[in-house]
C-alpha cells in the first residue's frame, strides 16, 4: 500500500509548477486518506526523506539563481564599459555556472539509486501536461521476477544492488530508461519497430540470465518480463501502458513457466 500511496503522490506532484516540502506532504497524506491508510513510522520516515531532498534541491536552486543574477548584472557593466578583459572573466565565471546547472537538472531528472530518469523526467520530456505522448516511438515496460523473493531472502540491500545492477543492463538497449516505481522500469525508444525492441530487450534478459549474483557463499538468478507497445503523438500514456502490460502479461507467464524461482 505505502509504494501505491508513493507513486500516487510522485505522479501528482510531478504536475505542480512549484514544488515544495508543504505541498508534497499535503499530496501524500491526501492519498493516504483516500486509502483510509494512516502515516505510520516508515511513511513518515519516507516522506523526511522526500522533504530533505526538496529542501536540498531548493537551496540549489536558489544558490544558482542568486549567481546567475550576479554574473549577469557583471556583464551589463562590463558591456557598458567595453572591458573585453572583465568581459572574458564573467566568459569563465558562466562556463562554470552552466556546469552547476547541468548537475542541478542531472539531480532533478535522474532516480537517487539507479541513475536512471525518474518520473518528473518522464513528466517534462515524454509526455505533456495531458498525459499525452509528444513524439511517436515505443515503449517497454520492465518488471523484475521474483522480487519480493530477493529481499524476503536477502534482504533490501541486496533488493537494491539488484535494481542497479538491472537498471544498468537495460541501458544497453539505448533507449530512455525510467524508474518508473519499485521494480518497475519504462524504456522509451524512437524510430525502432516493436519487432526490433523485443529483440534488444529479449537478448539483454538472455544475457542476465546467465550471470549468477553472489551474498556471502550463496548464488541467485535475477531475470525480468517486459512488454512492448507502439505509441504516435498525442496518444494516452495511460492507454499505451494498459496495452503495454497485457502484452507482458504473456511474457511474465512464459518466463515463469521456464525459470521457476531464482535458484
Amino acid at each position: 500500500m505505502l509504494k501505491i500511496i508513493s507513486n500516487e503522490t510522485k505522479k501528482r506532484v510531478c504536475k505542480e509548477e512549484i514544488l515544495t516540502p508543504s505541498i508534497f506532504v499535503s499530496h501524500y497524506h491526501e492519498i493516504a486518506q483516500k486509502y483510509d491508510v494512516k502515516v505510520d513510522e516508515e511513511s513518515k520516515r519516507y516522506l523526511d526523506k522526500k522533504v530533505s531532498e526538496i529542501y536540498e534541491l531548493e537551496e540549489k536552486t536558489t544558490q544558482n539563481v542568486n549567481k546567475l543574477n550576479e554574473t549577469t548584472k557583471k556583464a551589463i557593466d562590463a558591456i557598458k564599459e567595453n572591458d573585453s578583459e572583465y568581459i572574458q572573466k564573467i566568459y569563465n565565471e558562466t562556463l562554470e555556472l552552466k556546469a552547476e546547472i547541468n548537475k542541478l537538472r542531472e539531480s532533478l531528472y535522474k532516480d537517487a539509486l539507479t541513475k536512471v530518469y525518474n518520473r518528473k523526467w518522464l513528466c517534462d520530456n515524454v509526455v505533456d501536461a495531458d498525459d499525452k505522448f509528444l513524439f511517436d516511438g515505443v515503449i517497454a515496460l520492465i518488471d523484475l521476477n521474483y522480487f519480493k523473493q530477493i529481499n524476503d531472502t536477502y534482504g533490501h540491500l541486496v533488493g537494491d544492488k539488484v535494481l542497479v545492477f538491472i537498471s544498468s543492463q537495460l541501458k544497453k538497449s539505448k533507449g530512455f530508461v525510467v524508474r518508473y516505481g519499485g521494480d518497475e522500469f519504462m524504456i522509451f525508444f524512437k524510430n525502432l519497430s516493436v519487432s526490433y525492441v523485443k529483440k534488444v530487450l529479449n537478448d539483454i534478459r538472455e544475457d542476465i540470465l546467465k550471470k549468477h549474483m553472489k551474498v556471502k557463499n550463496d548464488e541467485f538468478r535475477v531475470s525480468f518480463s517486459f512488454g512492448v507497445a507502439s505509441f504516435s503523438k498525442d496518444d494516452s500514456l495511460e492507454k499505451v501502458v494498459e496495452k503495454a502490460d497485457e502484452n507482458m502479461y504473456s511474457d511474465k507467464k512464459n518466463i515463469k513457466e521456464r525459470i521457476k524461482g531464482i535458484s
